[in-house]
Formats: structure tokens, C-alpha cells, sequence
């Protein structure tokens, strides 16, 4: 018997599941950009299909890190500290676009929802 996700994941994402994406994310993409990442997205599924077959203990305890990181054998926090950058004006030069010492970025169409 297979699990819904185990199911899913057996699935590659096809043109018209990619397709329905794009559009709910408004995206605009050429026809080679979208194919290039909806294999690349098939690729990375694959990659976890790989990950998901590796037999494990059920008994496993989960886990964020490989490693504990207690209290003692963790690094202190470094304090916070603020430097202002030496030439602001160079690394503003190098925006398209700014204004009042600030960058400029293009407004993001996007639908409002209901």
C-alpha cells in the first residue's frame, strides 16, 4: 500500500502542473526558462526520492543537526556590532537607480486576492 506521500512523490511535474504554477505565482518566463526550471524542480524531487529511499531505523530519534550542539560545546553569540560602510557613494554608483542615498527597486505587479 502506498501513502499519499509516497505517491506524490513518485510524480514528476508535468508542463501543465508547471504552467498552473507560473501563473499563480504571476510569473512571466520565456519557453527555454521554463523548462530549464521545472528540470531543474524534477531534479531536485528526484534528488529527495534518493534521500527518502536510504533505509533508516524507525526508532530513530529526529534530529535538526548531525551533531548536538549543547551549551558547551556551542560558540558564544558575537555581540552586535554596527560599521558603516567607508564609501557609500561607490556602492551606490552602482545601482540602476536610487534616491536619497537609497536603492531604487521596480515595483512588483502583482493581483490583489478576495
Amino acid at each position: 500500500m502506498v501513502s499519499v506521500g509516497e505517491e506524490c512523490m513518485s510524480e514528476e511535474i508535468t508542463r501543465e502542473t508547471f504552467n498552473h504554477l507560473v501563473s499563480l505565482a504571476a510569473l512571466e518566463l520565456e519557453e527555454t526558462e521554463a523548462e530549464y526550471l521545472r528540470r531543474e524542480l524534477n531534479n531536485q524531487l528526484d534528488a529527495i526520492r534518493q534521500l527518502e529511499a536510504i533505509p533508516l531505523d524507525r526508532n530513530m530519534a529526529i534530529t535538526s543537526h548531525g551533531t548536538r550542539f549543547t551549551p558547551e560545546i556551542s560558540p558564544g553569540l558575537r555581540p552586535d556590532m554596527s560599521k558603516p560602510f567607508k564609501d557609500v557613494h561607490a556602492l551606490l554608483g552602482q545601482s540602476p537607480q536610487t534616491e536619497e542615498d537609497y536603492f531604487v527597486v521596480p515595483d512588483i505587479p502583482h493581483k490583489t486576492l478576495k
